[in-house]
């Protein structure tokens, strides 16, 4: 077993290469290919994002109008396989003093909730001002509110991945060099 130390100081027993806390850790367990599945994760819906094989670039893929933890967790599972995702990048809403609250908490543990149900690893990526930079992008191209909120969560999930990959890339070339 691995141990997950919660942010109270607390550890908690979690299964092997399951959950990961930096991305140092996941960049040193990635496989060469295999996309990456970003979750911007709210307490109405889940915006989803996925990478290419290779990595380079972000798409957004869905917003899942949330449920119940197992509903939830099991339409996240059914998209890792249909897509065999590598590992999964979660936006970590950390407060803007890099302290984490509630919200933060809740995320965590959502992490390890969704650990007992897959083998892949998960991350964290800070996802400070992701949806309020996805959503002045949004007003500038001129989005209808209705349309900009039908949108933003699986929008802000791809900004979170890209930012992740492109983190990924620079270590890859400052690794190798």
């Amino acid at each position: 077993m691995t141990l997950y130390t919660a942010p109270a100081g607390r550890a908690r027993k979690i299964s092997p290469a399951m959950t990961v806390r930096n991305m140092e850790e996941l960049n040193e367990t990635l496989p060469r290919e295999g996309r990456l599945m970003a979750l911007d994760l709210g307490t109405k819906t889940i915006g989803v994002a996925l990478s290419d094989v290779l990595r380079t670039i972000a798409t957004p893929r869905e917003t899942i109008a949330r449920k119940k933890f197992g509903m939830d967790a099991a339409k996240l599972v059914e998209i890792i396989h249909a897509e065999e995702v590598a590992a999964i990048i979660l936006g970590l809403p950390v407060n803007m003093d890099g302290t984490e609250g509630p919200r933060a908490q809740s995320t965590r543990q959502f992490a390890v909730n969704l650990s007992e149900k897959t083998d892949i690893d998960i991350a964290f990526w800070d996802e400070r001002l992701s949806t309020a930079a996805v959503t002045r992008t949004m007003i500038e191209a001129d989005l209808s509110r209705a349309r900009r909120k039908e949108v933003v969560d699986k929008m802000a999930a791809a900004y979170i991945l890209q930012g992740a990959l492109d983190y990924l890339k620079r270590r890859q070339h400052t690794t190798k060099g």
